[in-house]
């Protein structure tokens, strides 16, 4: 890997890290974690979902939200998750100009998600990106399991490849392969994000893992080994995906922000004041946060040294 590479950290916890948690945060509490995150130099944020409110309650104050934090930093750093055309109108109503429009690319898992099947969603992206190229919104989007489904298992590396293939022809503005159950390891992510940057050297490519089994850090090593520049990261490692079971985890920003300072790659984040805002979150959900650097501090950190209790 480059060390003087600029690895963009794409933060997801006001979205994909709130939508799990019981406690649902209002507009004044996540522009408190909103205004530390910019302090902190977070650029490129997902800061919520245009989904209806009785499936996911935590994001039904997103175009409220919105509103409050549109003029604090370029418009098309902010990005809304949308699940359909409707999710997609919704948000051009408030004046989002970036959405992330989320398929699986396991057929079962997307038809728990969103009810449709995978070549479905794919079709869909016609009248999306019609829409979104008429009203000047960049549209992105994110193949979840594309590393592995809790109900079908193995996706075979081709199916992926297939999928990428079909969005060719669609103006996208970045395609991120989401390891949606924390199913990955590092060797499958380098072969694939590896063969995938080999086939099309113009995509925007991102990936986006859980740390559900433990191996996020070192499956989000492998991806930038094989040249992947963005990398998602949710503050605390809150979130998961609500329609798999045992989805929790998403990878730690902080600790990917310390992991990446610590080799001596530049995210252009302030550590510090990202590590205030995992206790700021922590205290506004009222629990302990998965994350590690929040907990022990930068590896730099020192300690004096115990006085001896000899006699």
């Amino acid at each position: 890997m480059n060390k003087d590479s600029n690895i963009k950290i794409y933060e997801v916890g006001l979205r994909d890290g709130l939508q799990l948690e019981s406690k649902i945060l209002t507009v004044d509490e996540k522009m408190e974690l909103f205004l530390i995150l910019q302090k902190a130099n977070v650029d490129d944020m997902e800061f919520g979902s245009f989904v209806h409110p009785k499936l996911v309650p935590q994001m039904a104050n997103t175009a409220e939200f919105y509103r409050q934090i549109q003029n604090y930093k370029n418009q098309e750093n902010l990005t809304a998750l949308v699940p359909n055309l409707k999710g997609l109108e919704m948000a051009k109503e408030v004046g989002v100009t970036s959405v992330n429009y989320v398929f699986s690319a396991s057929d079962t898992h997307n038809q728990q998600n969103v009810r449709k099947t995978t070549k479905e969603s794919i079709e869909s992206l016609e009248y999306l990106s019609q829409f979104a190229s008429d009203h000047n919104i960049k549209l992105n989007v994110t193949i979840a399991t594309s590393f592995g489904c809790p109900f079908e298992g193995n996706i075979p590396q081709e199916r992926i490849m297939n999928i990428l293939e079909n969005l060719l022809s669609y103006n996208l503005n970045k395609i991120t392969l989401a390891d949606t159950t924390g199913m990955a390891n590092p060797k499958q992510v380098y072969q694939l994000t590896k063969e995938v940057i080999t086939e099309w050297k113009n995509f925007n490519l991102g990936c986006h893992f859980h740390n559900t089994r433990g191996m996020g850090l070192a499956n989000i090593l492998a991806s930038l080994e094989s040249g992947i520049t963005t990398i998602d990261a949710s503050l605390g490692g809150i979130g998961g995906c609500p329609f798999a079971p045992g989805a929790t985890g998403n990878v730690c920003t902080e600790d990917v922000v310390h992991m990446l300072e610590e080799m001596g790659v530049n995210t252009s984040i302030n550590l510090d004041r990202l590590i205030q805002a995992s206790h700021k979150l922590a205290e506004l959900l009222g629990h302990e946060l998965p994350g590690q650097v929040a907990k022990a501090g930068k590896s730099s950190k020192l300690y004096p040294i115990p006085k001896s209790t000899l006699i």
